[in-house]
């Protein structure tokens, strides 16, 4: 049959620091096209309203899917869903991704009709027995992981191996379009999937069950091997785990000669524990690096139960630079905070090397905080789980926060940007135009249009259709409740390595 994938548009964060290639929907479409059917994907991160229009128009999919890894999205894929049902009627319309999995039932009764179904868990291993039940009018009930408005299926299937499908990159337009700072462009490759801690802020161990699984050295060095890009982004939740793993990989890397530039995220502790294996990465082109440290203090590191210590992290900062390794730190802001901490953190921002990234604490459907500080919520407008706005209550006033907020976050701009590192800029801007790469170009002209006071307060304001729901309560001293995935139902052999 014929399958329509949409990845929805970019969010605020993205308009600015990175693209990033849909890998989770390339490896969709290539299960469905596995399975015999006719598949196209559109991105509208990097293609028009228009173009979707003239695709649907054009292709009249019997069936429709549409990506929803981020929250924020589910207003326009609601909207979207509606629209195609109305150019195409009885086209089968079904959400699936990592955020929706957690709001399945609540966003099936917010569509009125529009969404037929929502997938839960991974998507590659229902999607041949889903479709399989749209083409022959088979009852959907028995799909595992589906929810309709009758109510879910059997539990999710999680994929027992991560080798196959294959992500299904030629069938991508405007490719050069991805990126990741100045790896431009740039594409997305998965050596692993999952992520054995339990960080209260993060939902990655709460859809994955805690699970981990490597592919292995060969497969994961083919795939590398297919991509045309100078530059891959690793998008492991956290990279190299286990070394064994890193360094087999990087022997068949270089077995095979491939040479690229590579972006990752890890741990302090696993960058600690583990330095020759960066090390070797680095020789093998691993030139930047995404540490998740959040806070700065002890304090802070417990709030969001990091399981490290401060010392560690500075300790992680000395290792990367010690490996030639440029890095990258997030660091979460705590609504509660006021003028002097905010001064605090941008002392030691500008104090370090390093670049520097925010994002706002904002409690997740699918994370502890949720269960936690969602009955604190100041709105449940979708659009504002970003990341980038307050969704609770915040100690500044919220137009003082956000006056903070963005000082903060140009103060480390301009520390990036300003004369002593215009010259290393115009070297990698001058690099890029001479390949037609404009990306990071227009990122750098770009940061005080997105990155407005103004802008992130009059968000605020917009009329609200579809809210988030009231979590039910859930008692989080027994964290599986929280899982979407859960040990038994797998596709494929038994034995999945788990961590728990």
């Amino acid at each position: 049959m014929r399958l329509l994938l949409v990845h929805p548009s970019a969010l605020m964060y993205s308009e600015i620091f990175l693209r990033l290639e849909p890998l989770g929907l390339e490896r969709v479409a290539g299960a469905a096209r596995d399975a015999g059917h006719e598949v196209r994907v559109v991105d509208l991160q990097v293609m028009s309203r228009e173009q979707l229009r003239k695709e649907v128009r054009s292709f009249r999919p019997e069936a429709l899917g549409v990506s929803l890894n981020y929250l924020a999205n589910i207003p326009e894929a609601i909207e979207l869903a509606a629209a195609v049902k109305r150019t195409v009627p009885g086209c089968f319309v079904f959400f699936g991704g990592h955020s929706v999995s957690f709001v399945a039932e609540d966003v099936i009764r917010q569509a009125e009709g529009a969404v037929d179904a929502v997938v839960r868990g991974e998507g590659e291993p229902v999607m041949a027995p889903l479709l399989a039940a749209v083409q022959d009018g088979g009852d959907l009930a028995d799909v595992p992981g589906i929810v309709t408005a009758e109510g879910r299926g059997p539990a999710p299937l999680m994929l027992h191996g991560i080798d196959a499908p294959l992500p299904a990159r030629d069938l991508m337009r405007n490719r050069r379009r991805y990126f990741i700072g100045e790896l431009d462009p740039c594409a997305s490759i998965e050596f692993t999937r999952g992520c054995p801690w339990d960080c209260s802020f993060c939902s990655a161990w709460t859809f994955y069950g805690r699970s981990y699984r490597k592919a292995s050295p060969e497969a994961a060095a083919a795939d590398l091997a297919s991509i045309r890009e100078p530059n891959v982004f690793i998008v492991d939740d956290v990279a190299f785990i286990r070394p064994e793993h890193g360094d087999a990989v990087a022997a068949e890397v270089e077995r095979r000669g491939i040479r690229k530039r590579y972006y990752l995220e890890t741990r302090s502790d696993v960058l600690l524990r583990h330095p020759e294996v960066f090390d070797r990465w680095s020789r093998l082109g691993l030139c930047y690096m995404f540490l998740g440290m959040e806070a700065i203090d002890a304090e802070g590191l417990d709030l969001f139960r990091k399981r490290i210590s401060p010392d560690e992290n500075l300790r992680a900062l000395q290792t990367a630079r010690k490996l030639g390794i440029q890095v990258a730190i997030n660091l979460i802001v705590d609504p509660a905070w006021d003028e002097e901490r905010f001064r605090i953190v941008r002392e030691f921002a500008l104090a370090v090397p390093e670049i520097v990234h925010f994002t706002v604490m904002t409690p997740y459907p699918g994370t502890e905080i949720w269960h936690t500080e969602s009955r604190r919520l100041t709105t449940r407008d979708y659009r504002l789980f970003d990341i980038q706005h307050a969704v609770v209550p915040t100690k500044l006033p919220l137009e003082r926060f956000y006056e903070e907020l963005v000082r903060t976050q140009a103060v480390i701009n301009r520390k990036h940007l300003g004369l002593r590192t215009a010259f290393g800029a115009a070297r990698v801007l001058g690099r890029n135009l001479l390949h037609g790469q404009t990306n990071f170009a227009r990122m750098l002209w770009k940061f005080n249009k997105v990155y407005n006071p103004r802008r992130q307060i009059a968000d605020h304001g917009r009329p609200v259709r579809y809210e988030l729901p009231l979590p039910q309560h859930l008692d989080v001293a027994d964290r599986r409740q929280l899982y979407v995935h859960t040990r038994g139902a797998t596709q494929g052999a038994p034995g999945r390595e788990a961590a728990d």
